[in-house]
């Protein structure tokens, strides 16, 4: 039953994470800055024991955040993987929507995303990017053909680079209300500790905030 309460691993956390279960970590507790999970409250936080006071952590944006640096990693070391649609989705765009994707057609492939035409005003996407894991690929599609009415044409997708990817990570990310295991969030908090820029998501929002325990004593009148 235990099993059925959750929903399939995240990609990318669903390997054992670095450090310890929780229950066998004791006073190595300090080693980890953001501690080690203790609860998920609303299915959209993650809150986790520290050396000296507690950390929420916002799912979305720390996934958001941990999924746009693995794309940019990825490009680094040798493109990116991509997995094939077991059937390929028609996205219904306007035309003009449906041409600027089209046109970027090669860029995409680089990334990891393969479409193309399908008519005039609607693309078909065969394959993703794996690390996205499932994906709302309608909103996906819309997303980026929004992104790029906004781009100047001569300007390569490389050039954009971090508009792109955050807007393909914000798709790939586990959403609030997405249920959490131990396992899973103690993994995230590993990787955000290892990866750049994980204090704050693709949009500038912070993926989590900390309480000492000095601040949380104050506020009952303990101090």
């Amino acid at each position: 039953e235990r099993a059925d309460a959750f929903h399939s691993p995240l990609p990318g956390l669903d390997a054992q994470p670095s450090a310890p279960a929780p229950a066998d970590l004791g006073e190595d507790i300090a080693d980890y800055p953001l501690g080690v999970a203790r609860a998920q409250v609303h299915e959209t936080y993650v809150v986790a024991q520290t050396r000296d006071g507690i950390v929420i952590v916002d799912q979305h944006a720390a996934h958001e955040r941990l999924v746009q640096e693995r794309i940019k990693t990825a490009l680094d070391t040798g493109g990116v993987q991509r997995q094939g649609m077991l059937i390929p989705e028609v996205v219904e765009l306007d035309e003009a929507a449906a041409s600027r994707l089209v046109a970027r057609a090669a860029e995409l492939a680089e990334l990891g995303l393969v479409i193309e035409a399908f008519g005039d005003g609607a693309v078909v996407v065969r394959e993703i990017p794996a690390l996205l894991g499932e994906t709302d690929i309608k909103g996906l599609i819309q997303d980026l053909a929004d992104d790029f009415a906004e781009f100047d044409e001569g300007l390569a997708l490389t050039q954009r680079l971090g508009d792109v990817c955050a807007t393909m990570a914000c798709h790939g990310s586990v959403r609030a209300g997405r249920r959490l295991n131990g396992d899973e969030m103690n993994a995230m908090l590993r990787e955000m500790e290892a990866t750049p820029h994980s204090g704050q998501c693709s949009h500038g929002r912070p993926t989590y905030v900390e309480l000492k325990l000095a601040d949380i004593e104050k506020l009952f009148g303990r101090r």
